[in-house]
């Protein structure tokens, strides 16, 4: 008896109608439009308006997903939602979604690992399914970061953006006999490291002011050298190289350590799916946003080796491999 596998059969996203471009932001910070792209590659971002929610926007984007795959929400089995920005303590976001999507069955939880949530969500996502504890799951990253950031901080503000990306998971069935799925995937976090990517404030902490505070440069030297392994260690565990990679689509927090993980691959950058350039880092989104976006344009098609890896706070990394 063959192993259940997982295929990525459905994709959405949804991107706040409200822009912000460097030179926006330039009229009130220190900064300028050339500052921002050298650093960065960063151009603009989208900002959440007063209805969007990290609820409303995982909703958007996961039934875009379902639409895409034919499926009913009430197919579902499950609804993870990787996010460090939920709307509540408690309920989780994704039980909220369930709501919004009709769903009267199955179950759902949110998941915190920062930029690397949606990795981490996939993997949650593929063992419950290889397990045969649910057929399907909807996997969310839904990000609402101008919320916390300072914005009188040049250093982080002009780094982030708002949006929500989804896939859906199904079980493989016997159609399905040609179509690979997920072939693995891997996480890694070190705590030793937490201090150098956080947000203060919580629940349990009111006194404090709630908003993110980075080192950037440790995180851009930890970032290169994390990903360049956890790229490595995905191939070398499906005995493939560099070169059987038809894509990658990594966390977009910086181009140029997106830049850095493609030399390491030897990938060309039109191999490589960026949208920094126009979301800028949008944490546990930015993945299944530009999977969304590669998938629709027709860049990515059926039978293509796709790698995906983000590191976040915490320091929590991971990659994952797939065949679409």
């Amino acid at each position: 008896m063959m192993a259940r596998r997982s295929l990525l059969v459905g994709f959405g996203g949804y991107l706040p109608d409200r822009i912000v471009t460097n030179d926006e932001l330039a009229t009130r910070l220190d900064t300028s439009d050339e500052w921002i792209r050298a650093r960065t590659g960063i151009a603009q971002r989208h900002i959440a308006g007063p209805g969007d929610t990290a609820v409303s926007m995982a909703s958007a984007a996961a039934s875009q997903a379902l639409d895409y795959a034919g499926m009913r929400a009430g197919d579902v089995g499950a609804v993870i939602v990787g996010t460090s920005t939920p709307d509540q303590a408690f309920p989780a976001t994704a039980v909220r979604v369930q709501a919004e999507l009709g769903m009267t069955g199955g179950f759902g939880f949110d998941l915190a690992a920062a930029c690397s949530g949606f990795i981490y969500a996939l993997s949650m996502a593929d063992s419950l399914i290889r397990s045969g504890q649910v057929d399907s799951v909807l996997v969310i990253g839904s990000e609402v970061y101008s919320r916390i950031v300072d914005w009188s901080d040049r250093g982080t503000c002009v780094l982030f953006g708002d949006g929500a990306g989804a896939v859906l998971l199904r079980a493989a069935g016997d159609e399905d006999e040609d179509r690979a799925g997920i072939l693995s995937t891997h996480l890694h976090s070190d705590g030793r490291t937490g201090d150098l990517l956080y947000v203060d404030g919580a629940v349990g902490q009111r006194e404090k002011s709630g908003f993110l505070h980075m080192r950037g440069r440790d995180v851009f030297r930890h970032a290169v050298a994390k990903l360049s392994d956890s790229v490595d260690e995905v191939l070398r565990v499906n005995g493939l190289s560099h070169g059987d990679v038809s894509w990658l689509v990594p966390h977009q927090a910086n181009l140029r350590i997106i830049e850095g993980v493609a030399r390491k691959l030897e990938l060309p950058p039109e191999r490589v799916i960026v949208t920094v350039d126009r979301h800028a880092n949008t944490s546990a989104a930015s993945i299944p946003l530009a999977l969304n976006e590669a998938v629709r344009d027709g860049r990515i098609r059926p039978g293509d080796l796709v790698l995906m890896e983000a590191l976040g706070g915490g320091l929590t990394w991971g990659s994952a491999l797939a065949r679409i």
